[in-house]
């Protein structure tokens, strides 16, 4: 695929400074975009080193992973074997997977749309020690499938990997073939899409994006590589960003699933007691300043995506970059948006305890700075992570940025059956990070990052 405009000449060129902007302010490797405008592809465009040791620019044909995205995929298939008359959404999961915890009490539908209470096995933003090592989807749901549920089916609204391994291995069992071949079958060879890669089954091929990762602000690494059978399901595509343009056609257009299938993907799934959870099956779903919209980001070791349709305005916007942990795919699509709509934006913490968290978090950064973390504050995977390297990296990046002149908690969600806390960091000389931290119940950290924001 190469480069490609037909956008007018404004929007393009503020759409390449947009870029040059986020990936300066993120020092985020690459970017590729695909901007869908009047239900056509318009705007293809790659920016920055897709490789950088030795130096390889990032060009539009090169398949970069997707992560989450990979979900709404699974579900589309999940929909096809529902109109083949083979599976329905309010079936039990233990007509299936009769092994699971509370299986007889938990739908098809309520896994599609994260409210069964199975608990994530990754919420964190970096590859722990365990998952290095190969797994399958079997072993996941060993472990997962069988925890005491989060909360009850159907009252809560928990992002949850686990519920797209229990819906791949449904659809494997339903349609008597492996999940990739199914939608090679029936999604990607039909929407020509040729470019899709299962990154689960091998690392991506040498002339395609290396993904990275820092400590902080660090240098940065060629990141490590999860264990092959970890995706399965739930993060394991990699491709082109024209490639899911092409996608996002098709469901603006309604080309591929049946009008009802359709319908059940795109309508946000309400909770037992009436509350809305912003989720269809696979997809965020909502309204941006009067413009409807279908979205989902990604996270996979060394990749973050964004990818968002506007299918009432046939507008589709899809970033990919080649670093983990990063804001820039979401700070850039929400830029092109506005550029390509004209004025959308993105959708949207004083308590004690948020005053306590903010405290924990302040004295863990300012020990990073010092080139000393508490150890005994860590779990073990988080104390894993934090290498002498990692250690090094964290104190050499953020020491020069001298004392925080403000530490706030900005964002609080529960997640894995943690809870996830994002802090932002001001200084006195203009200079800003955020801080990201997962909780255990326990009090024990699995997760402190440091990224750069977006914007």
């Amino acid at each position: 695929m190469v480069a490609q405009n037909n956008l007018p000449a404004a929007t393009a060129s503020g759409i390449d400074a947009a870029a040059a902007e986020v990936l300066k302010a993120t020092g985020v490797p690459s970017a590729s975009v695909a901007v869908v405008q009047g239900g056509k592809v318009a705007y293809v465009k790659a920016y920055g080193m897709a490789r950088l040791d030795p130096q390889m620019p990032a060009e539009p044909g090169m398949q970069y992973s997707v992560g989450s995205i990979s979900k709404q995929f699974t579900a589309a298939m999940m929909l096809l074997l529902v109109q083949d008359g083979k599976v329905k959404l309010d079936d039990p999961v233990g007509k299936y997977l009769p092994g699971l915890t509370r299986a007889n009490e938990v739908t098809i539908r309520q896994v599609l749309s994260m409210a069964s209470g199975y608990q994530d096995f990754w919420p964190e933003d970096y590859v722990m020690t365990s998952m290095m090592k190969p797994t399958n989807p079997q072993q996941i749901l060993e472990v997962w499938g069988k925890k005491p549920l989060d909360f009850e089916p159907g009252t809560q609204w928990q992002y949850s990997n686990t519920n797209y391994v229990i819906a791949g291995r449904i659809v494997e069992i339903v349609g008597g073939k492996p999940l990739i071949e199914q939608l090679q079958g029936r999604i990607f060879r039909p929407l020509r899409m040729t470019g899709v890669f299962n990154s689960d089954a091998s690392r991506l091929p040498a002339n395609d994006p290396t993904g990275y990762y820092q400590h902080a602000l660090g240098p940065l690494r060629p990141a490590p590589l999860e264990g092959q059978g970890w995706m399965f399901a739930a993060g394991e595509l990699a491709m082109p960003a024209s490639d899911l343009a092409l996608w996002n056609i098709s469901m603006m257009d309604r080309t591929l699933l049946a009008q009802a299938s359709y319908d059940a993907m795109f309508t946000e799934v309400k909770l037992k007691d009436g509350k809305g959870t912003g989720y269809g099956l696979g997809v965020q779903v909502g309204n941006r300043n009067g413009h409807r919209y279908i979205e989902h980001s990604g996270e996979v070791s060394g990749f973050v995506s964004e990818n968002i349709v506007f299918p009432d305005d046939k507008v589709a916007v899809t970033v990919l970059t080649n670093e983990d942990a990063s804001s820039a795919a979401g700070a850039l699509g929400r830029k092109i948006a506005s550029l390509v709509l004209g004025g959308a934006s993105s959708p949207g913490g004083g308590s004690a305890e948020t005053a306590a968290a903010e405290k924990r978090a302040l004295d863990i950064f300012t020990g990073l700075q010092d080139g000393k973390i508490d150890r005994s504050q860590l779990t073990q995977l988080c104390d894993a992570y934090f290498t002498e390297e990692a250690v090094q990296d964290f104190a050499a990046s953020l020491k020069p940025l001298g004392v925080p002149s403000s530490f706030k908690q900005v964002a609080e969600d529960k997640r894995g059956g943690m809870t996830f806390r994002v802090f932002s960091v001001s200084f006195p000389n203009n200079k800003q990070v955020r801080v990201t931290v997962y909780e255990e119940p326990d009090g024990k950290l699995e997760q402190y990052l440091v990224i750069a924001p977006g914007n």
